[in-house]
């Protein structure tokens, strides 16, 4: 995985797609998707570790363009 579209296609193999318009919102329930999937050993450690890194640095972009409109 190396981008956010990977994540994507990578949780829909588990049947999870999330759009709800709002891309930190999206983000984050992708964040919560893939620890529920390694809680339910579905998923190895370093598909974890590389998805939440990914993930973690785009909420954080998001917020600070978020930010810088104000």
């Amino acid at each position: 995985m190396k981008t956010i579209y990977d994540i994507q296609q990578f949780l829909k193999r588990f049947g999870t797609f999330i759009y709800t318009g709002d891309r930190v919102a999206d983000l984050e329930l992708m964040e919560a998707e893939i620890k529920e999937l390694s809680r339910s050993q579905l998923i190895e450690t370093k598909e974890l570790q590389t998805a939440l890194l990914l993930l973690r640095h785009q909420i954080q972009v998001e917020k600070d363009k978020q930010q810088n409109k104000l």
